[in-house]
C-alpha cells in the first residue's frame, strides 16, 4: 500500500445491510448526544465527551473489528463502541455512573471501556489522558508480534491475523509519547492501525496554534509507517479508508496511519461548552460538515432508501434511545461499601514456598540470583520477555543483570530497547492485555521519571477503573541506591514518590535469597510489580554488605510480597531486663542496622521489610510490642518520606506500647546525591551514624 488519499470520486457503493446499520448507528449516536443535552440536569452530573461530527470515521473503523483484535478508543468514541455491538443502555450506565456499567462499576468517565465479551474485540482500560493511550495500544501490537512468531496465539480462523486499533485526537499526537509508539511500531513493525480524528480543535485551542502539520503530515517522518488521508465525515470514503487500512495491518503485519477529518459539532466535553470559546461562523462551519445529513443525502440520491424506511430508522434510533435513557435513570447506584474492590488482582502466591537454603547450595551475588530468577522463569514460561535499555545480547544489563538471556532466549524475547521509559513501562499494560507476561528494566532509578506518566495513569489505575477485568501483570525491575561516587544521575532513592501510587506493589530485597524470591513472587503476582535493587549489594563490594550473599534458594523458592522478615533478634535475656529496641529496614539499611547493632549485643531486633507495598503491617506493630523502642531507618531524604509516614502510623496506633518516641533516620534532605565520595558519605547513614542513634534510643 502506497502513501495515498481515499478519493472523494470514489463513490462505491457498499452492501445495502451495512448502510443500514450505519444510518440506524448514526442516529443512535446523534439522538444521544441531544438527548444528554436536553436532559442536561441529569446527564451532565458527570463530565462526558461524544462522537457527534465524528461518527462516519468510527463507525467505519468499528465495522472491521473482529472478535481476534484489539482496540483502544478515546473519550469521543461512543459511536465506535455503538459499532461493535454496545446497546445505549450500557453506554448510558456509564454516562450515569451506575453500579452495572458494563465497564468499570461506576467508577471511570462516560465512553472509556474496559471490554472482554465474546464475539467482541478486546479493549483493554486506558486513562483519558489524550495520546497516553499510543504507548499502550503499541504495547498490545508488540506482545501479539511475539506470540505469533513464537505460535503462541490460538488460530484466528477466518477472521485473520489479529490487528490493535488505536484512536487519537489529532491533537494528542503533539505528545512525546506518541512519538516514542510510532517509532517501535515501524522498528518492530508492528500491526497496528493509529486512527487520528482531526477536528482541528483542541479545546479551545485550534490546530493552527498547537502545530505545524498534521497527523499525516508528521507519519511522514516514520519510514515504515503507512499513511492515508480520508474525509471523515464521508461514511463511504471512510469505510473504504479503514478497510484498507485494516487489510493493510492484518495481512502485512505492520504500522499504518489514518488521517480523518471531521467536524466538531457538540462540545470538547459538557463541561466545557463549544459557546465557550467557538465563534458562530466557526460552528456554521463546522454544521455544514454533519456526517448524518451527509449520509442521508447520499442514500436518497443513490435510491438506496426511500423516504420513509428512513423515517422509520430514525423513529426507531429515537425510540430506543430513550427507552434506554429512561430506564438507565431508574438503574443502582453503586454502593458504598464497594468503594475498595479491586485495587488489585488477587495474587496465587499466599506463602513462602520452596527451600531458601538447599543443602550444599553455593552462595550467590543479587545479582547472580535475579539474573538465575529470570532464568528460570524464562525458560518455564514462553509467554514471558525481558526487555530494557542494553538487556539484549549484545551487553546483558550495565550490570550484567541480563548476562547471557540474550543469546539463550533470542532477540525477540530478549531485547534492547531505545531511551524510551515511557514505552518500556507503558507497553506492559498493552504486553500484559494479550496474555504475554513482561518484565522490563529501568537502568537507573534516577531514569524512571519520563516512564511515571505511564505508570501512574495506565498501570497503576487499570485494575481497579476496569472493575478487575485489566490488572497488569509487570515486572518493572529498578537499580537503585547510592555508593561509591556513583553521582547525582545514577544515586537516587524514589520509593516515596513510588509508594504514593495506588495500584502497583513494591519490593526492595536486601540479600540474594529475598531477590530470588521476590522476583518470582513479583512475575507470578497479576499486578505491577515495581523490584527495586540495590546497585551497592549486586556485588557485595560494599564493605559490611557480605551477608548479601546466601546459598541460592531452589528454584521453586518463593516469598509473598508483604511478608517481613526477622534478620536479628534481639536475646531473652535482654528482652527480661526491658533493655532492647527494634529497627524497620530495607535494603542497604539492612546491612547498616546489622554493623550498628554489633555495639549492642543482644539489645537490637532488625526487621526487614523486603516489600514495602504490600506492608507487614502486623510485623511491624509486633517489633513496636515487644521492644517499646523503634527506629526506622531508610537511605531516602528523611524529609516527607515514607519512613517518616511509618512512623506517624506506628506512634499513633502504638501509644500506649511506646517507651520513647518513634526515631527515623535517612539521608540529608538534598535534590541529588552528590558525586564526590566524601560528600555522598556526609549525605547518607551509615552505620557510625546509627549506632550513635541506637545509643540515643536505648538511653530512653
Amino acid at each position: 500500500m502506497s502513501e495515498e488519499t481515499a478519493s472523494t470520486d470514489i463513490r462505491t457503493t457498499l452492501d445495502k445491510a451495512l448502510y443500514r446499520k450505519a444510518y440506524r448507528l448514526m442516529c443512535m449516536a446523534g439522538r444521544m448526544a441531544a438527548l444528554y443535552e436536553e436532559r442536561r440536569q441529569l446527564s451532565s452530573k458527570y463530565v462526558h465527551s461524544t462522537s457527534r461530527g465524528h461518527e462516519a470515521i468510527q463507525l467505519a473503523a468499528a465495522f472491521q473489528l473482529t472478535s481476534v483484535d484489539y482496540a483502544a478508543p478515546y473519550y469521543r468514541d461512543d459511536s465506535m463502541l455503538l459499532g461493535i455491538g454496545m446497546q445505549p443502555y450500557e453506554l448510558m450506565l456509564q454516562l450515569l455512573a451506575k453500579a452495572d456499567d458494563p465497564f468499570s462499576g461506576g467508577r471511570t468517565y462516560y465512553s472509556h471501556p474496559s471490554l472482554k465479551r465474546e464475539g467482541m474485540p478486546t479493549i483493554p482500560h486506558q486513562s483519558s489522558a489524550t495520546g497516553m493511550q499510543a504507548i499502550p495500544s503499541t504495547g498490545m501490537a508488540h506482545g501479539l508480534r511475539y506470540l505469533e512468531g513464537r505460535n503462541l496465539l490460538q488460530s484466528s480462523g477466518e477472521q485473520g491475523k489479529p490487528v490493535v486499533l488505536c484512536s487519537l485526537g489529532d491533537g494528542s499526537v503533539t505528545e512525546g509519547e506518541v512519538a516514542e509508539a510510532f517509532q517501535m511500531a515501524v522498528l518492530k513493525k508492528l500491526p497496528v492501525v493509529y486512527l487520528v480524528q482531526d477536528n482541528n480543535w483542541g479545546i479551545s485551542a485550534t490546530g493552527a496554534e498547537m502545530r505545524v502539520m498534521s497527523a499525516y503530515e508528521y507519519a511522514a517522518g516514520f519510514p515504515g509507517l503507512e499513511r492515508i488521508t480520508v474525509d471523515g465525515a464521508d461514511f463511504t470514503e471512510s469505510y473504504v479508508a479503514m478497510e484498507r487500512a485494516f487489510s493493510y495491518a492484518r495481512k502485512e503485519r505492520a504500522p499504518v496511519l489514518v488521517h480523518a477529518s471531521c467536524p466538531l459539532l457538540g462540545h470538547h466535553t459538557s463541561g466545557v461548552r463549544k459557546e465557550f470559546y467557538r465563534e458562530q461562523h466557526n460552528l456554521q462551519q463546522h454544521q455544514q460538515n454533519d456526517p448524518l445529513p451527509r449520509l442521508r443525502s447520499f442514500l436518497l440520491e443513490e435510491q438506496l432508501f426511500t423516504e420513509a424506511e428512513l423515517l422509520r430508522l430514525e423513529a426507531q434510533a429515537v425510540q430506543t434511545v430513550e427507552e434506554a435513557f429512561e430506564r438507565a435513570l431508574q438503574a443502582p447506584d453503586p454502593k458504598p461499601e464497594t468503594v475498595m474492590e479491586h485495587e488489585f488482582a488477587p495474587t496465587p502466591v499466599q506463602a513462602e514456598q520452596g527451600e531458601r537454603a538447599p543443602a550444599g547450595a553455593e552462595k550467590v551475588l543479587m545479582v547472580d540470583a535475579a539474573l538465575h530468577a529470570i532464568d528460570e522463569i524464562l525458560r518455564k514460561h514462553p509467554e514471558s520477555l525481558l526487555y530494557g535499555q542494553d538487556v539484549g545480547a549484545r551487553l546483558g544489563g550495565v550490570f550484567r543483570e541480563a548476562a547471557t538471556l540474550g543469546d539463550k532466549y533470542g532477540k525477540d524475547r530478549v531485547f534492547n530497547t531505545p531511551i524510551q521509559e515511557a514505552y518500556i513501562v507503558g507497553s506492559t499494560v498493552g504486553m500484559s492485555a494479550v496474555g504475554c507476561r513482561p518484565i522490563v528494566e529501568i537502568q537507573f532509578a534516577d531514569y524512571i521519571w519520563p516512564g511515571m506518566n505511564q505508570l501512574v495513569e495506565e498501570l497503576s489505575k487499570s485494575c481497579y477503573l476496569s472493575r478487575g477485568q485489566f490488572p497488569v501483570s509487570s515486572v518493572i525491575r529498578v537499580p537503585i541506591g547510592a555508593y561509591g561516587g556513583g553521582g547525582p544521575y545514577h544515586s537516587g532513592s524514589i520509593e516515596s514518590t513510588l509508594l504514593n501510587i495506588r495500584g502497583i506493589k513494591v519490593a526492595y530485597p536486601s540479600n540474594a535469597a529475598d531477590m530470588k524470591g521476590l522476583m518470582k513472587a513479583a512475575y507470578y503476582d497479576p499486578n505491577p510489580v515495581i523490584m527495586l535493587e540495590h546497585k551497592g549489594l549486586y556485588w557485595g563490594k560494599v564493605p559490611g554488605t557480605e551477608e548479601a550473599k546466601t546459598p541460592e534458594p531452589a528454584e521453586d523458592y518463593i516469598i509473598p510480597l508483604g511478608k517481613a522478615r526477622v534478620v536479628q533478634e534481639a536475646s531473652e535475656e535482654k528482652l527480661a531486663e526491658g533493655d532492647t529496641c527494634g529497627i524497620i529496614t530495607y535494603g542497604m539499611g539492612v546491612h547498616w542496622a546489622r554493623a550498628a547493632s554489633k555495639s549492642f549485643a543482644g539489645q537490637v531486633e532488625i526487621l526487614d521489610l523486603r516489600s514495602l507495598n504490600p506492608l507487614d503491617w502486623d510485623a511491624c506493630t509486633s517489633l513496636v510490642e515487644r521492644h517499646g523502642k523503634l527506629l526506622i531507618l531508610t537511605e531516602e531524604p528523611l524529609l516527607n518520606s515514607f519512613a517518616e509516614s511509618l512512623a506517624g502510623r506506628l506512634s499513633l496506633h502504638c501509644f500506649k506500647q511506646l517507651d520513647a518516641p518513634v526515631m527515623t533516620m535517612g539521608a540529608l534532605p538534598l535534590p541529588a546525591v552528590p558525586l564526590n565520595v566524601a560528600l555522598e558519605k556526609a549525605m547518607l547513614p551509615s552505620a557510625e551514624k546509627v549506632a550513635a542513634r541506637l545509643e540515643e534510643l536505648l538511653g530512653y
